[in-house]
């Protein structure tokens, strides 16, 4: 999917000089001249990046960053100001900003963020995906199976799962049949990585829960 950059600025010659210089390497930009256009923009899954004016009149750019933060994960944000200001800098940088440049701003230095940003960008959105493949894969099972998934991956044996879940040493092995089949597993070491990249929780938080039934 083509990338595609969002311009941020009130100033039109600002947009104008931006959006030729990313036409000059053949990547498509779309601009905004508020805050509030650029909210109410019709959302997409291209890969891209923000290039964002720090002082945009009617709304705060570090409110438009943290908004991203929430909806737009995949958009890294270029912050450019002509002001120079150091706390407003650092706040970006903090909350996650892939840079902050100075107007006016170096061209050949521009692309070279919007580059990287992109391809980070690019990364973020393969992460999100592989992601919700795991976890659909993961809603395939059946409530017993996603018994066995989380004490497979905490470690625990065939028959120590049997006792904790009172079941069968057989019925355990049925179970971890289907999970590593329906998970796409070829190893128990791939296996635990799903896991964790469906639910964050790693295999020792699981172990540690101590050795009470489930149910």
């Amino acid at each position: 999917m083509e990338p595609l950059v969002h311009i941020v600025d009130d100033d039109d010659a600002v947009r104008h000089s931006l959006r030729c210089l990313l036409d000059s390497i053949q990547i498509e930009s779309a601009e905004y001249p508020t805050g509030r256009s650029f909210a109410e923009r019709e959302r997409d899954s291209r890969p891209g990046c923000v290039l964002l004016d720090l002082r945009i009149p009617d709304m705060s750019g570090l409110d438009i960053q943290r908004s991203l933060a929430e909806e737009a994960q995949h958009l890294p944000v270029i912050f450019m100001t002509g002001y120079g200001d150091v706390e407003a800098s650092v706040s970006a940088m903090r909350e996650g900003a892939a840079n902050f440049l100075t107007k006016p701003v170096n061209g050949e230095l521009l692309l070279a963020e919007v580059r990287d940003s992109i391809e980070r960008s690019r990364e973020i959105l393969a992460e999100h995906q592989h992601c919700e493949s795991v976890c659909a894969r993961m809603s395939l099972l059946t409530p017993r199976e996603a018994d066995v998934l989380e004490e497979v991956v905490a470690g625990w044996s065939n028959k120590h799962v049997a006792r904790r879940l009172g079941i069968s040493p057989k019925t355990v092995e049925l179970h971890r049949a289907n999970v590593m089949n329906k998970m796409r597993a070829g190893s128990l070491a791939e296996l635990v990585r799903l896991h964790l990249t469906a639910t964050g929780e790693s295999p020792s938080s699981l172990r540690n829960r101590g050795p009470e039934r489930r149910r």
